[in-house]
């Protein structure tokens, strides 16, 4: 039997839900559920409603996307769990290609390429995720900011609860502390070069109204990490 892939979808006044609900509901992929976190939100709920038999709705108060994910994930039933922003979307292959890949590598963590859309949709950068020629590399690269998108990841639910989850006092960078805390874990980071989301960029998104406060908190997150990382790097071959 195939294993269970739970999609966890983070909401928060988000006008684009709907988008993302249906590029998951539409999988190609036959074993998922579909978990909605409703972060306190006070406007577009009704755009959810069509799908409200389909999916698992979860409502809480406002903690943060961080605090969404954490909750949704501890709910959740798969073996993988996968995070989808309520901005995105997934392509129709995304869950059937990725957990295809991670049963024959026995990955427990895994992130792809993928393409970048705008407010309609449309494509605006094709395969933008950063490429790295070895673990170093990507490590070297992870060491001085965030390469990887979170809503490309697909990891064990395991591997999820073994770290302890998202650090919910971190509000734009808790996939960024997440990522080093995978490494400093000595657990391999795969990434399946295949553009499988679709990561919208729009005026309204939280890492574009709060660019310097992003910046500032990922700077916290490096120098926190940075002498660890340091040390990972200096065990490396090459």
């Amino acid at each position: 039997m195939l294993p269970k892939v739970s999609i966890i979808i983070p909401f928060y006044n988000d006008p684009y839900v709907d988008q993302a609900i249906v590029s998951a509901l539409y999988q190609t992929y036959p074993n998922l559920e579909i978990i909605v976190v409703d972060d306190g939100s006070t406007r577009h709920q009704n755009m959810i409603a069509p799908y409200r038999s389909r999916i698992h709705y979860l409502g809480k108060r406002n903690g943060g996307t961080g605090s969404a994910l954490n909750y949704g994930i501890t709910m959740a039933t798969g073996k993988y769990v996968a995070w989808l922003s309520s901005d995105d979307r997934f392509t129709p292959d995304k869950v059937e290609r990725q957990v295809a890949y991670m049963e024959q590598t026995q990955a427990r963590i895994c992130h792809t390429d993928y393409h970048v859309i705008n407010e309609h949709g449309t494509i605006t950068e094709y395969t933008a995720a950063a490429k790295y020629a070895s673990a170093k590399a990507f490590i070297n690269g992870i060491r001085h900011g965030c390469p990887v998108n979170g809503c490309t990841i697909m990891m064990t639910k395991e591997l999820f609860i073994g770290l302890g989850g998202f650090n919910e006092g971190l509000p734009y960078t808790h996939d960024y502390d997440m990522w080093i805390r995978v490494l400093l874990s000595r657990v391999d980071f795969h990434y399946l070069n295949e553009p499988l989301t679709l990561y919208r960029r729009h005026s309204q998104m939280g890492t574009v109204r709060n660019f310097n406060t992003v910046m500032h908190e990922a700077n916290g997150v490096n120098a926190k990490y940075a002498h660890l990382l340091d040390q990972l790097l200096a065990t490396l071959p090459g």
